[in-house]
């Protein structure tokens, strides 16, 4: 079991630089059967000198630099690692310069002349200094290189590079000639003098000269060997710019340049034979070989990968399981108007999403459908939200799977109100007359203007505003309830008939309008019989109590009214008992509920004695119907000679009144 050396081993010939240096073997025992893995490290020993590539070394300094400056020197190489290779430099004594030790990145050092004390030409021409390179063995191993500095004139301006430090990266095995960065430096003087030339300082390794390439004239560094991320990950390269005068001025720069790894090593599989052949009664688990892998490539690049089939265990999921889209009505037909977004973990097939909508409602099948692959939902006709407000769907999210799973989503198609319906005027009819007496007082109430507005919101809130007039300072309209008032006493000499057109608008954007014509008559034909009996009459005439008579006549047909409304009350009242129950079970379907300011402010209708008026107040809001008593407005004996009979519509007034027992319970 002795492991022995067989020849003599060279730590630096076996593994350079690189430190810990081992060899690594494998043991196989048998009986009973396992391996072992050893290790062996080569330790270094101090059986190398430093060594200067060359014996001596010639500087040009001006005597105008100032101190401080900084010259790098020729750095000496010894191939010992650890304690055993380089480890500080000295310099012979002298008046001027000092030295400076530095370390790399990878533990290396270099040495700089720093200048502590102004050179001057006239007093000393030259110096001569030696450099001595130390390693740590014990005793320490050296070596000395001969220093000899010229001191010239000035070129008074040194090159100045724009970065002090560059950073570049590279992919292994980049071929020779690829630009890995570029250098540039400027020389304020002119002539030879600001002419730059650019080249490797002393401080570069030989082996990186070898592996990169310098143009001198445009500092364009490239790759001219073959890079190796498993040997090296980084290199510093120390470049100088030197301008041609007598005297030339240097600047100093570093480049980095990182090495990117790339998969250019295949995994090494080690195959361990164990029994070989194998007997043919060997049983089930024996061992055969033992396998270890290795890849020298690092992160991804150095991982194992083992594939694992999909099976189609996960169904369709979106981010929320039901969707509210808001579509203007008058839209364009064939938009899209959602997209509807699924995932599905799975890979391949099982992952590939198709779209359908569930049948349902015959109208939604005709209005709308879906891309079958990305989900996108179209319109393909335009909407009219006064004809149906709200749509609702199913879509079916289906992976392709041998057996395929599905998720079904909700989607809800709400139809957003737009003004495109302008007022519509139910009354007054066309070609329909008002009367009024001589002498109404102002804010009297002589119609009433009646429209509705298909839209919602206030898209259906509508104004009445008075466009035009016979006389403009004598009615005036209600803005918002459409009502004619008188605005001042009619005179009795005021024009027996007025035309008025109220202009109504809607609260939308545009807005939309319509008009409607109001004619209103005034009659003094009553008026002027009364005074044509006042005049004629003889004070004893038995024709004297007619005033009487008349005043009986309207009472009585006024109470003949009364009781036929409150009859008719009671037996509304009574039909509504009798359907109530049957209201209350249907009146959902009975009845469509409007908008905020879609409904019928109030229908006017009367009946003789022209000395009434009579007013049915209706809503769309109302549960039953409510008929309020009559309200007299005379402003003499015999009152008004409107007659309602005579000048409104029966025929809307029985519309009206005949639906009103379905209508809502009124609100005031």
């Amino acid at each position: 079991g002795a492991l022995l050396v067989s020849e003599r081993i060279d730590r630096e010939e076996l593994c350079g630089t690189l430190s810990p240096c081992s060899l690594s073997f494998e043991i196989l025992v048998e009986n009973p059967l396992e391996l072992y893995s050893g290790v062996v490290e080569i330790q270094d020993i101090n059986d190398n000198d430093p060594v200067f590539p060359s014996s001596q070394a010639r500087l040009e300094i001006s005597e105008s630099v100032a101190p401080g400056v900084r010259f790098p020197l020729e750095s000496a190489q010894d191939p010992d690692v650890g304690i055993n290779s380089l480890q500080t430099y000295q310099l012979s004594a002298n008046p001027h310069f000092v030295l400076d030790v530095q370390t790399r990145g990878d533990g290396s050092k270099h040495a700089e002349l720093v200048l502590e004390k102004e050179l001057d030409r006239e007093e000393q021409r030259e110096l001569h200094l030696v450099l001595t390179a130390l390693d740590g063995g014990s005793p320490p191993r050296s070596a000395s290189v001969q220093i000899h500095i010229d001191v010239v004139d000035a070129n008074d301006n040194a090159p100045v590079f724009n970065h002090s430090t560059y950073k570049a990266s590279v992919r292994e095995n980049t071929p020779s000639g690829t630009l890995v960065a570029r250098i540039s430096a400027y020389d304020l003087d002119d002539g030879p003098n600001g002419e730059i030339v650019y080249s490797f300082s002393s401080h570069t390794l030989a082996k990186v000269r070898e592996l990169f390439t310098l143009d001198s004239a445009t500092g364009e560094l490239k790759v001219n060997g073959q890079l190796d991320y498993e040997e090296t990950k980084l290199y510093e390269i120390y470049l100088q710019a030197k301008d041609k005068g007598a005297v030339p001025g240097v600047a100093h720069c570093k480049v980095l340049v990182e090495v990117v790894d790339v998969n250019d090593n295949a995994p090494e599989v080690t195959v361990t034979s164990v029994y070989s052949p194998v007997p043919e009664d060997a049983a089930p688990g024996t061992v055969v070989a033992l396998l270890s892998v290795t890849d020298l490539d690092s992160g991804d690049n150095g991982l194992l990968i083992v594939q694992v089939s999909d099976v189609n265990d996960n169904a369709p999921k979106s981010l929320q399981d039901h969707y509210d889209v808001y579509v203007p009505e008058n839209n364009i037909a064939g938009i899209p108007i959602l997209n509807i977004s699924a995932t599905d973990p799975d890979l391949g097939p099982n992952s590939r999403l198709s779209y359908a909508l569930l049948q349902g409602d015959p109208a939604v099948s005709r209005l709308f459908s879906i891309s079958q692959e990305n989900g996108t939902l179209y319109l393909l006709a335009s909407l009219d939200h006064e004809d149906q407000v709200k749509f609702s769907m199913m879509v079916q999210v289906q992976d392709g799977g041998s057996l395929p799973l599905s998720t079904n989503l909700s989607v809800s198609v709400f139809v957003t109100d737009l003004n495109d319906n302008a007022p519509v005027v139910l009354y007054p009819r066309p070609n329909s007359t008002d009367v009024v007496a001589p002498g109404t007082p102002a804010r009297h109430m002589v119609t009433k203007v009646v429209a509705v507005d298909p839209d919602v919101g206030y898209n259906a809130w509508i104004s009445y505003t008075l466009l035009q007039a016979t006389d403009p300072s004598l009615f005036s309209v209600g803005l918002h309830s459409g009502e004619v008032f008188t605005a001042r006493q009619l005179r009795e000499d005021e024009a027996p008939h007025h035309t008025l057109v109220i202009l109504l608008k809607d609260h939308g954007e545009p807005v939309l309008s319509s008009s409607v014509t109001v004619t209103i008559s005034v009659d003094e034909m009553v008026k002027e019989a009364l005074i044509d009996l006042t005049d004629v009459a003889p004070a004893h005439d038995p024709r004297k109590h007619v005033t009487f008579y008349l005043i009986l006549a309207v009472i009585l047909v006024s109470a003949a009214f009364f009781i036929t409304i409150v009859s008719v009350g009671i037996f509304k009242c009574y039909k509504w008992r009798q359907s109530k129950e049957l209201f209350n079970n249907s009146r959902s379907t009975l009845y469509r509920t409007p908008g905020p300011f879609h409904h019928i402010d109030a229908v006017r209708g009367g009946f003789t004695p022209p000395n009434f008026y009579h007013q049915v107040y209706l809503t769309t809001d109302s549960r039953q119907s409510d008929i309020l008593c009559k309200k007299p407005f005379t402003s003499s004996p015999l009152g008004s000679r409107q007659n309602t009979m005579r000048n409104g519509e029966p025929g809307l007034y029985h519309q009206i009144v005949g639906t009103a027992s379905r209508l809502p319970k009124p609100t005031e």
